[in-house]
């Protein structure tokens, strides 16, 4: 019989379109509501790891969920289960693309499936951001730092850097004892 786990993975890389950040709320259902194989917070924890390392979101996350639950062997399933998928569909659309491309229904399912991928960031960007403490006194760290690369092509880990330095100085100044 194959583990859980690596069914688990295998199911959510399967059904989901949009990469990495879509996966988050079917990752969050089975593993922490459905499952209960890591708590809310601990998965908050480990999706801010994933995303700070190097690589693709969903295989760190993947990585570190079946690692915090069955180790080295954990770790091996849930990314065998999480990149399959993936591997197997794309390994079938480059054998047939070619031939379909220029079909106007094809040409017009994948411009359909584009909001669609798009709603699917969004939501768990907006969940993560109620998690992390974003509100309307706040909100402006985000959305500046969104700036800053969109519009000024600021690298991206000056960015991070600031933010942490803010976020040590913030917490050592000004942030009321508790």
């Amino acid at each position: 019989m194959l583990n859980p786990l690596f069914l688990t993975f295998f199911r959510i890389g399967l059904f989901t379109l949009g990469g990495g950040y879509a996966m988050i709320p079917l990752i969050e259902a089975e593993v922490v509501n459905k499952r209960k194989w890591i708590d809310k917070t601990m998965f908050m924890d480990l999706i801010a790891v994933a995303q700070s390392c190097p690589g693709v979101f969903a295989i760190n996350l993947s990585i570190f969920i079946g690692y915090r639950l069955k180790g080295v062997k954990g770790a091996v399933l849930s990314t065998l289960g999480t990149a399959l998928p993936s591997l197997l569909i794309i390994l079938a659309i480059a054998m047939f693309f070619q031939n379909f491309q220029d079909v106007p229904w094809v040409a017009a399912t994948f411009a359909g499936i584009r909001p669609a991928v798009v709603a699917l960031i969004a939501i768990p960007t907006w969940n993560m951001a109620k998690g992390a403490g974003i509100n309307l006194m706040n909100c402006w760290i985000p959305i500046g730092s969104a700036m800053l690369i969109w519009l000024l092509g600021v690298n991206p880990i000056y960015i991070i850097l600031a933010a942490g330095v803010g976020g040590y100085l913030y917490g050592q100044f000004l942030k009321p004892s508790e």
